[in-house]
């Protein structure tokens, strides 16, 4: 089904149908519906929206991913016009997706369907950036040692997104998501 299909079907669903379609999706199957948002950061919303849009795109479980997801995310802040969003956004995609292809992928596991889903979904002058992957593990702040290589990924997303956070799939993996403001 072509994604605007999706979306053309969502937004006839009562809001009840909507929430709990929302909650039964897993991140195999995940397509952000018109009107998402991250309930966390619902209140940033307050005052109107403006204009809505969203853009997905599919990253099959390959190191070059990183690349094609910058590269998508440059390619719709441009076409939305917010270019002021493009160095921290880069940053962000940067950081989520390659959480997302070293702690959410299984993969050794034979014959599963691999994952990842970055979404770009607009309110106004806010861009929620959302990655999806099939992973169970929660995503966490901690703090690496001077010495060790990487692990500040999270440090980054947090110090450039005005809320970022992550929420579960049914019935199966997560959503990490980041809001940044133009």
């Amino acid at each position: 089904m072509h994604v605007h299909s999706l979306l053309h079907m969502h937004g006839r669903l009562h809001h009840h149908d909507l929430v709990h379609s929302i909650l039964q999706w897993s991140a195999l199957d995940w397509w952000p519906p018109v009107g998402w948002w991250p309930h966390p950061a619902r209140d940033l919303l307050a005052g109107g929206t403006g204009c809505t849009a969203s853009a997905t795109f599919v990253l099959p479980p390959r190191a070059e991913s990183v690349h094609s997801a910058r590269s998508f995310a440059m390619g719709t802040l441009t076409g939305w016009d917010l270019p002021e969003l493009a160095d921290g956004m880069e940053l962000v995609v940067s950081e989520l997706a390659t959480n997302a292809l070293r702690h959410g992928l299984e993969l050794g596991a034979p014959r599963r369907r691999e994952a990842i889903r970055l979404s770009l979904i607009r309110r106004g002058s806010l861009v929620t950036c959302a990655l999806t992957d099939p992973g169970s593990a929660t995503p966490v702040l901690r703090d690496p040692s001077p010495f060790e290589p990487g692990g500040l990924g999270l440090h980054i997303v947090e110090s450039i997104s005005v809320r970022w956070g992550w929420c579960p799939l049914t019935p199966q993996g997560k959503a990490v998501w980041a809001v940044l403001a133009a």
